[in-house]
């Protein structure tokens, strides 16, 4: 199982995941590098989303496929956007227009607090009945305008209140470091190495 389709297209989760796998004997494909198209997402959960993602790769590949869906969660909004953080302000995606809803649904707002939420899923194959699951939570809270200009999605308007700082003017590593994605890449990685 070292050779692993990533089940996304989006190019910052494919160098986020790149980065953290980096350390590890896994070789990561992208889908669409194998003319995998990107599955349906049509649950309320990310669970549920993350398995048909990585059960769509596994099956249309034939390989292990490792699979997320994460988001934000917003406290005042009742926990949106949520599994719909990537389309929060419609098709065709876009991250500027995500945080630019993001921040009128907030307007006037006090209660910032946000979390950003990943679930992991790695199946060894297509029909595979025990997936590994991981999970990571991030916590922060929304700033009123953008700060910085890496990471992507709402990176710039996530503060870390530890550091004083959005997301997106972390260097890479550090985000790495706290992320809800490297939290449960860690977590992932723990498991597959219990399993040797």
């Amino acid at each position: 199982m070292k050779r692993l389709v990533l089940a996304s297209n989006n190019a910052g989760k494919l160098r986020e995941f790149g980065e953290l796998l980096a350390p590890f004997d896994f070789e990561l494909q992208p889908q669409a590098a194998l003319g995998v198209s990107e599955a349906e997402e049509p649950h309320e959960t990310f669970i549920e989303n993350a398995l048909v993602k990585a059960r769509h790769a596994a099956r249309s590949t034939g390989l292990a496929a490792l699979a997320d869906d994460s988001g934000l969660c917003v406290a005042a909004l009742g926990g949106a956007p949520g599994v719909y953080s990537a389309r929060y302000a419609g098709e065709p995606k876009s991250d500027q227009r995500n945080n630019e809803r993001l921040l009128a649904e907030l307007a006037g707002t006090s209660d910032r607090r946000a979390h950003y939420y990943c679930v992991l899923v790695l199946l060894r194959h297509g029909d595979d009945p025990e997936p590994l699951i991981a999970t990571g939570a991030w916590h922060g809270e929304i700033l009123r305008q953008a700060r910085g200009d890496g990471g992507f999605g709402y990176d710039p308007l996530f503060l870390v209140p530890e550091f004083g700082c959005s997301a997106a003017e972390l260097a890479a590593e550090k985000k790495n470091a706290l992320s809800h994605r490297g939290q449960a890449m860690r977590q992932m990685v723990a498991e597959l190495r219990g399993q040797r």
